[in-house]
């Protein structure tokens, strides 16, 4: 029982003294409900085009939700449904 305790004790002590890690984020990120862009990649590429052929994969249409206007924010969107209405599937970019 002793053994266990100082190793418990040990085991958060390392854990205590190790420094706090930030993760990475990959510039463009995203699934079948939206995504979010980074705000970075905004002056180098064409956001709205890769937002809307994110989307179209998944046979939806794009709604941008908003932008965080600095460095190091982001721009986000939702894929929804094609409205109603409309028989066709959005079409689909390439570049």
């Amino acid at each position: 029982m002793r053994m266990i305790g100082a190793a418990s004790l040990f085991a958060m002590g390392m854990l205590a003294s190790a420094p706090a890690q930030a993760q990475w984020v990959p510039p463009f990120k995203g699934n079948d409900t939206g995504g979010i862009i980074a705000y970075g990649l905004a002056s180098q590429a064409d956001v709205r085009a890769m937002a809307i052929d994110h989307c179209a994969g998944y046979g939806k249409v794009v709604k941008f939700l908003g932008v965080q206007a600095y460095e190091g924010g982001y721009i986000s969107f939702a894929c929804r449904w094609v409205p109603y209405g409309r028989a066709d599937r959005p079409l689909r970019v390439y570049y």
